[in-house]
């Protein structure tokens, strides 16, 4: 964290950005208890003041939080499918990348973080025949005899692939053969999964989790989950998909550890391929969704990994039409299919977050209030490998070459001409080099960033290590921006991302925005808050640019001015004069609302750069594919505040 906090100071005056890697030590919930209108003035500040740090800190504690990025969506050779990718590097492994070191890929050459280490990480196998693959490549265990396996270890790429589709096929239809679920397999993987989470967690400067993948694809629509264990402590066995598609019964089946002492929570992912079933209003079953449903779902799945290699969820063109930005790494056909998304409402986290608050009011709880990180889905043991220059994709052998994504032109020809360029490289081109998970937390430790996680102050980013802070409050100091404990008085005063602002008579809530760029990234362009909310029973949402990069104010139509940024397309060297190190504000909603219920999220955008496509043309020498965006804006979100008014 040295080399960051060096970049921070730079960024700002010392006095005031030393407050931006900090915060105050209240828990979110416990300023959620509290509303100016109901407690006293002095009550309410015993309550807000930061805790004591306990006498066995670790290194680098802070009670005002640190922010720790890491990757909670790994893969490696104990997945199937990574497993028939030709990848086999272990959990071991994994973390050995996160760490910073050089692992091989799957297609022979070595491969490394450009961005220096993370801090925490989590590998989370498949749990649906986890090390099954693994043990069929055994000549001595008997998966390796059985015919649907034939073919999976040929040299001839066609076999390979043609064994990969039958173990797929079996796995969604759940007829693979009984040895594929033998629990005596799966004992031995999710062995090695502890294992590996227990050498290699290092209190105060790397941390792991132990953690799977529960992968129910109904029909082929994305239902996935993983899930993040708090400690040591684990389910014996994980809960798969075999078991049950529906998530109602995983749910059920954490809420059974929990009450043995098994603290877990879910992250769904990739709704934007579940055609709209991952926040569908009604249940799986067809019932309606009534409050013993809501709190269910919430207490199990507080967050959401919002941004991907197999693109953003955070909204669609078609549900945000006023919404420039929203056109972002979109992915519009199912996971690990040609067939396209025919309905993109309940398949994305902002109209997911509108219905949330159609439940709240309708039967009294909602089932959508997620917090946001983001993951990269890694399938080659590769945590935080979202660096468009340094890009290698996910699938191991299948998309390890700029030409088998679909970024340079196939079988060595060197322009795009009789090319059907919207077709090269088939779903892999449209995959983004995406993303990673934020946390605000007091040191780098299991239960400090779990604690984070389960009271949603966390963050996502396509890529970038953008740090972003977001506090609402009805009494921020004046002088809140130039003060030595900013954030500290902000913890005090409000409720960080991930929690509730309770209404409080006669006031206009102010949101404090601030947000500090990646050194080893782009500039900022612009912050901006997105709210939500809803009226006369539909939903409604607007984007406010809330602070412009490069002393540009923001003008009538509510929108930062044009910068001026741009990129060399050359080279790819983006623009050095243009964007800003930190963006900050402490805003006010000109369109508040006290009696209407809302949330209130920060996107923050960096400036254009070149896209991982155009990249790989330009190390190939050969023009950028012209179908795909040739540069993106990389960007950050906090999770959101809900403003609740009095009953």
């Amino acid at each position: 964290m040295t080399k960051r906090r060096a970049a921070l100071r730079y960024a700002a005056p010392a006095v005031v950005v030393g407050a931006l890697v900090a915060g105050g030590a209240i828990g979110a919930q416990a300023v959620q208890e509290k509303t100016a209108a109901a407690k006293p003035a002095a009550q309410a500040k015993a309550k807000a003041a930061p805790k004591a740090p306990s006498a066995a800190v670790l290194p680098g504690h802070n009670p005002d939080r640190n922010a720790y990025f890491g990757d909670l969506h790994v893969h490696t050779y104990l997945s199937f499918d990574a497993y028939i990718f030709n990848v086999r590097k272990t959990p071991d492994d994994a973390y050995r990348f996160a760490r910073g070191d050089a692992i091989g890929h799957a297609a022979g050459f070595d491969i490394r973080l450009q961005g220096g280490p993370l801090d925490f990480a989590g590998v989370t196998d498949h749990a649906e025949f986890m090390g099954a693959i693994r043990e069929a490549a055994d000549a001595h265990s008997p998966l390796s005899k059985l015919p649907i396996t034939q073919g999976l270890f040929s040299t001839d790429p066609k076999e390979i692939g043609q064994a990969f589709n039958r173990i797929v096929t079996g796995f969604r239809d759940n007829s693979l053969p009984a040895e594929f679920s033998d629990p005596a397999v799966a004992s031995r993987a999710w062995r090695e999964v502890q294992d590996a989470a227990a050498r290699n967690n290092a209190p105060g400067r790397f941390t792991t989790f132990i953690g799977y993948e529960y992968t129910s694809a109904p029909d082929g629509r994305n239902l996935h989950r993983n899930v993040i264990f708090r400690g040591a402590n684990v389910a014996s066995l994980p809960y798969t998909a075999n078991a049950s598609r529906d998530p109602e019964n995983l749910w059920r089946t954490m809420d059974g550890w929990r009450a043995k002492g098994i603290e877990a929570l879910a992250i769904p992912h990739n709704s934007n391929g579940s055609d709209g079933i991952m926040f569908d209003t009604v249940r799986m079953n067809g019932q309606p969704i009534d409050k013993a449903y809501a709190d269910l779902r919430i207490r199990n799945e507080p967050l959401v990994e919002i941004t991907q290699i197999k693109g953003t969820s955070e909204t669609h063109p078609s549900l945000s039409p006023n919404d420039e930005w929203a056109n972002f790494e979109i992915m519009e056909s199912y996971i690990g299919s040609a067939n396209k998304i025919t309905k993109f409402s309940g398949g994305y986290v902002r109209r997911a977050l509108q219905d949330g608050i159609i439940f709240r009011e309708k039967v009294g709880s909602n089932p959508f209030k997620f917090g946001f990180i983001g993951s990269s889905d890694t399938h080659n043991a590769a945590p935080g490998s979202v660096e468009e220059p340094n890009y290698f994709s996910k699938t191991g052998r299948p998309d390890s070459r700029p030409d088998l994504r679909g970024s340079t032109p196939p079988n060595g020809a060197t322009t795009w001409e009789g090319v059907d360029a919207a077709a090269a490289g088939g779903r892999y081109q449209a995959w983004g080099a995406s993303g990673l998970a934020g946390v605000w937390a007091e040191e780098n430790s299991r239960d400090a960033i779990y604690a984070a996680l389960r009271r949603k102050e966390t963050f996502a980013t396509s890529g970038p290590r953008i740090k972003v802070r977001f506090f609402a409050s009805y009494d921020f100091p004046a002088d809140l921006m130039t003060r030595p404990d900013t954030v500290r008085q902000a913890y005090a005063r409000g409720v960080p991302m991930g929690g509730d602002l309770l209404a409080a008579r006669g006031k206009a809530p102010q949101f404090l925005v601030w947000a500090v760029r990646d050194p080893r990234a782009g500039y900022l362009q612009r912050a901006q808050v997105v709210k939500g909310w809803i009226e006369n029973g539909q939903a409604r949402e607007k984007v406010f640019d809330v602070a412009c990069s490069d002393g540009l104010q923001v003008g009538a139509g509510g929108r930062c001015p044009d910068n001026g940024a741009g990129v060399n397309m050359k080279t790819c060297e983006p623009d050095r004069f243009k964007g800003d190190v930190e963006l900050r504000t402490v805003w006010k909603d000109p369109e508040f609302n006290p009696r209407q219920r809302a949330f209130y999220y920060v996107r923050v955008l960096e400036n254009p750069s070149c896209r991982w496509s155009t990249w790989d043309a330009l190390r190939n020498g050969t023009p950028p594919n012209p179908k795909l965006a040739p540069t993106i804006m990389e960007r950050a979100w906090s999770s959101p505040i809900w403003y609740e008014p009095t009953a």
